[in-house]
């Protein structure tokens, strides 16, 4: 049991004996002590003061003082300052955690394991991953990583938005306009190329509309009557009905994306156990609509329309069937959400969607829960802000988005400017360079996008991503390259023998244990940012320490010993965060 833990159990069990107040552990709330107050660890009292009738210095006292009795060997002293309870905790207790943490072992396995699902990417077909999708990617990704860390079964899954008229749009101005070109005839990636004809349509759109208005029609009436877009709905009609022509061409062009996006995913990183096609599972979910009919979730409006009142749960109605009996997009997700869990029994499912989708996943659980369905109360939606540049919004339409692949390139490049400018890579080969550069580069997107609280909206600048002094993922990774290094010149034999630590070693020590912690609020809140923050902490708390206190050259040989063993702890412990972000650290820089 880790310290937090450990002091929360503790706590419970010590509020239950003295008050008969019967509180879960995790309702007790432990922070790292503000650095102005004496102490290690603190508790806060505002959650249960106000029940228990007292002042929070009677039970801050009445607390401190059974915790200690429980913890003698543990908590040496306790002070209260204004409803906190701090708590010092022994010499003897770190020394021995720095001694006996297991560098390969730093996350204790979760006691309850479960199965859980992760949803992400959620691509179409008609255009190119772009910025939106790298942090949609990288958010999913980082989670499902944290959640096997802490031992659970992780399934990771991904639906492809294959059909549509948005599909058919790039479908027609390829026929329109392509001249039989293919990727390999232009020597470009299918999911590029695809895209420009999305954009393509687009632009022949807006000119016609534009020549209609001028014509005497209205705007409106003019983007119903535009020949362009009436061939785009007359080819959707055609792939619904199974025409074998139009069939051919959307399988062609649908190839050349995947074989762009598998590239994409490689290069980023992005790996999924299953791949769901939109085109497969668009016509789920009819058998629970009657299914709930006869449960009488849904009714039925006179013109056959079939809805669910969800008015008693604070929200309004919503249309499960239309009344020619086609299926809409909730009726399709309640069928898939039946099919994922039918196919891998998982406990709960996590989809890792933008924040415009938020009361579609409210009115998904609840739909699901009042069916019934085995596991609708796991259902979680992982929501996140839009990202932006600094130049402001993209519009795929308009050929505006930064594609992914374009931007993890303008990444590389940078990287590899400012990394020669550092002027630190002379004894590099040419293959260690490209390596060092990618990972740069890759790291630094990718921990710009995952430091921030997901459900924030955000501005992407790469400039200002790869910076080697900020709250970067390339300071992490010059960091642990550092710790690396001194290591290699001192060696990591280590036995260490007693000694009184020194305020930054013990706050060193401090730091990393209370990472397990660190994944548990992560895995807790579906929030990748806690951990960049945290390591970017560490980083910055082993670069002071190492500015004061020497390793090579300690006052002992038994601090050698204890700072050894802390560099170890620090770069194994960067290393396992970083890695669930998705982002390697260099042995060198």
């Amino acid at each position: 049991m880790n310290l937090i833990t450990n002091l929360k159990q503790t706590a419970a069990d010590s509020l239950l004996h003295l008050y008969q107040v019967n509180l879960q552990p995790d309702q007790v709330l432990v922070n790292a002590t503000k650095p102005e107050f004496e102490g290690d660890y603190t508790i806060v009292l505002f959650a249960f003061v106000k029940q228990l009738g007292k002042s929070p210095d009677a039970v801050g006292n009445e607390l401190g003082t059974a915790m200690q009795k429980a913890l003698p060997s543990i908590i040496t002293n306790f002070n209260i300052v204004k409803g906190f309870l701090n708590f010092t905790i022994s010499n003897d207790y770190w020394l021995e955690y720095i001694k006996n943490a297991d560098a390969k072992n730093l996350v204790p396995p979760t006691t309850i394991p479960q199965k859980i699902m992760v949803e992400y990417s959620s691509p179409n077909t008609n255009k190119p991953l772009h910025l939106g999708h790298l942090r949609n990617n990288f958010l999913g990704w980082s989670i499902a990583e944290i959640l096997k860390l802490q031992g659970h079964e992780v399934v990771k899954t991904c639906i492809v938005n294959d059909r549509g008229i948005h599909i058919c749009k790039s479908m027609i101005a390829w026929q329109l306009f392509a001249n039989g070109a293919t990727p390999s005839s232009t020597h470009k990636k299918g999911d590029h190329f695809v895209g420009d004809y999305y954009v393509k349509y687009n632009d022949a759109f807006k000119a016609e509309v534009a020549g209609l208005v001028a014509g005497g029609m209205t705007q409106e009436l003019a983007e119903k009557e535009a020949s362009i877009f009436k061939a785009a709905q007359e080819m959707l009609l055609k792939w619904e009905q199974g025409d074998a022509a139009t069939l051919d061409l959307w399988k062609r062009m649908n190839s050349w994306v995947y074989e762009g996006f598998e590239v994409t995913y490689k290069k980023i990183g992005s790996d999924f156990v299953k791949t769901y096609y939109e085109s497969n599972t668009y016509l789920l979910g009819k058998e629970l609509v009657e299914e709930g009919l006869t449960k009488k979730v849904f009714y039925q409006k006179e013109d056959s329309s079939v809805w669910i009142d969800l008015t008693g749960d604070g929200l309004d109605e919503k249309i499960v069937r239309r009344k020619d009996g086609t299926s809409v997009y909730m009726t399709q997700d309640i069928g898939l959400a039946q099919l994922k869990q039918k196919e891998f029994n998982n406990d709960a499912s996590i989809y890792v969607v933008g924040d415009e989708q938020n009361y579609h996943f409210k009115v998904l659980k609840l739909i699901c829960q009042k069916l019934q369905l085995p596991a609708a109360d796991g259902i979680y939606h992982l929501s996140y802000g839009m990202v932006e540049l600094p130049t402001g919004k993209m519009k795929s339409r308009e050929g505006t988005v930064v594609d992914a692949d374009d931007l993890v390139d303008a990444m590389i490049a940078i990287s590899k400017e400012k990394t020669e400018a550092l002027g630190k890579v002379s004894d590099f080969t040419a293959d260690q360079l490209s390596e060092l550069y990618n990972t740069i580069g890759l790291g630094a997107l990718k921990f710009f996008l995952l430091r921030v609280d997901p459900k924030k909206k955000m501005i992407f600048n790469p400039e200002e991503s790869i910076d080697f002094h900020g709250f970067t993922g390339p300071f992490i990774q010059y960091t642990h390259a550092r710790i690396k290094s001194i290591l290699r010149k001192t060696g990591i034999d280590v036995a260490i023998t007693n000694n009184e630590l020194l305020p930054l070693e013990k706050q060193l020590a401090i730091e990393l244990s209370t990472f397990p912690a660190i994944i548990n609020e992560a895995a807790e809140n579906l929030d990748p940012s806690k951990v960049a923050i945290y390591a970017f902490n560490l980083a910055k708390l082993f670069n002071t320490f190492y500015a004061e206190l020497s390793i090579a050259n300690a006052e002992s040989e038994t601090k050698k010993q204890v700072r050894i063993q802390l560099g170890i702890l620090t770069a194994a412990t960067l290393q396992k965060a970083m890695s669930v972000l998705g982002i390697a650290v260099p042995e060198q820089m």
